[in-house]
């Protein structure tokens, strides 16, 4: 299988596929099995977000999934959540047990959250968050925080300690939906806030409601993406082209952006 040669790290998230199989007690769909054939598709992570009410992600589906990503040495792990909740509980027993974590991302959602829709502010958030960052960097993992599309945040991002900020893309994914006029001035405020990250010594992350329709127009407007988390939309996708012919297309919509 060929696949097409990418700058942007595609991590896929997995979180819905647990959602569908939680609504029965048959253990299908499997996360694990849905990771499997991610990464044989040319995936080049797993993500999850094990929120503490369980209702998607459970805690044995982090240690499932870090035990089957031990078989996939040149891939990523990144587990996402709020660090004041359960997030930093599961990353230190993940790394007791010696198994890889590649990346926290610290997002500032509540217990009952529907979904991630913003990102951590400055310096409000400055002082609880530096102790947490020191912490996972300290168990040798590395620390993205997920942030708005605000260039001015991203030095006091960088001088609280985060090795990456995740930019919140909704925005741009619901401007991209109403046509081209709208999105272009979303895509300027991220290109902005993107250089500002990496002018701060900041790798760039993204994420959020992006899919097949909006990533490519992304990709080439910011600068410097590191990595994309993609779930909603591609377990969407995969209902209907099934994993492989997914992640191969979303590979190839990233592959577009450097045409």
């Amino acid at each position: 299988m060929s696949l097409p040669s990418v700058r942007t790290a595609l991590s896929v998230n997995v979180n819905k596929v647990a959602l569908v199989r939680n609504t029965r007690h048959l253990g299908i769909p499997s996360v694990t099995r849905a990771a499997t054939l991610c990464l044989q598709a040319g995936a080049h992570g797993i993500t999850v977000h094990p929120r503490p009410d369980e209702r998607h992600i459970r805690r044995h589906d982090v240690f499932d999934l870090a035990e089957l990503l031990q078989a996939w040495p040149d891939r990523e792990y990144n587990i996402e959540g709020n660090p004041f909740h359960n997030l930093m509980d599961v990353a230190r027993e993940v790394k007791a047990r010696g198994l890889p974590l590649h990346q926290l991302t610290f997002v500032p959602d509540s217990v009952g959250q529907f979904t991630s829709d913003h990102g951590w502010r400055f310096p409000d958030d400055a002082e609880r968050l530096r102790p947490l960052i020191a912490e996972a960097q300290a168990l040798g993992v590395r620390v993205s925080l997920f942030m708005d599309a605000e260039p001015a945040q991203m030095a006091a991002a960088k001088a609280v300690g985060a090795d990456r900020v995740e930019l919140y893309t909704e925005p741009y994914a619901a401007a991209h939906a109403q046509g081209r006029a709208d999105s272009e001035g979303q895509l300027a405020r991220f290109a902005a806030a993107a250089q500002a990250a990496l002018d701060a010594g900041l790798a760039v992350n993204a994420g959020h409601d992006l899919n097949r329709d909006n990533l490519t127009d992304f990709l080439r407007a910011v600068p410097g993406v590191s990595e994309v988390s993609i779930g909603h939309a591609l377990v969407a996708d995969a209902l209907e082209l099934g994993y492989a012919a997914t992640v191969q297309d979303y590979l190839r919509a990233m592959a577009a952006a450097q045409d």
